[in-house]
């Protein structure tokens, strides 16, 4: 399952890059997420539905090395209890349908999130930084000091303005146009059987 497993979260959870040495009275560095504002207005009720996932800015070497594999990607978003978002992933490995249910937990702010992962430093933080809830939406992901952009649309095509928009975000927290990858418009899926489910709410 390890082989699986990895291709199905390929771009999913960043690997974070070894900190640089700090001084013990020296202030940690920013992470690019912290200068990142979530979308004002939020509505997470308006987030629920059916996206998919358009686009995608990493540095991550993973995704690079198998961008030619980039299989299509569809996210159905629920709220449970009002503050948290029920996410499940659903895309194709070796012609299967897989599911990936994630709970990404409230944060210190409106908007933003914590998803948790197994281990210590394995925490990735997440903004919702743009949306109009009805077409798009912008998030952030950041893991140790990785930070990755994704888009996301309520069809599998979105207008030239909102890609110029990502494009646009992603510029701004030092990520070039050579790592922004685009995703299948097609074949995508929408269910999977209960042995092709990979739960990470219980982490």
């Amino acid at each position: 399952m390890a082989a699986p497993r990895t291709l199905l979260l390929l771009g999913l959870l960043l690997a974070a890059p070894p900190a640089p040495g700090q001084g013990r009275r020296a202030p940690p560095p920013r992470g690019p997420l912290e200068t990142v504002q979530a979308q004002a207005g939020l509505s997470l009720p308006q987030l629920a539905g059916r996206w998919f996932l358009v686009g995608m800015a990493s540095r991550c070497s993973n995704l690079a090395e198998h961008s030619h594999r980039l299989q299509a990607t569809a996210v159905t978003v629920t709220i449970p209890d009002g503050h948290s978002l029920a996410v499940s992933t659903f895309r194709k490995l070796d012609g299967m349908c897989w599911e990936i249910q994630q709970r990404y937990l409230p944060a210190q702010a409106h908007g933003r999130f914590l998803l948790k992962g197994r281990g210590y430093g394995s925490k990735v933080d997440i903004v919702v930084a743009e949306t109009d809830h009805s077409s798009y939406a912008i998030l952030y992901y950041q893991k140790g000091r990785s930070i990755s952009v994704k888009l996301y649309g309520r069809t599998s095509q979105v207008s030239d303005a909102v890609l110029e928009k990502f494009e646009q975000r992603v510029r701004a927290v030092g990520l070039s146009e050579d790592v922004i990858y685009y995703f299948p418009i097609y074949g995508f899926c929408d269910s999977a059987d209960k042995f092709h489910i990979l739960n990470e709410m219980k982490l």
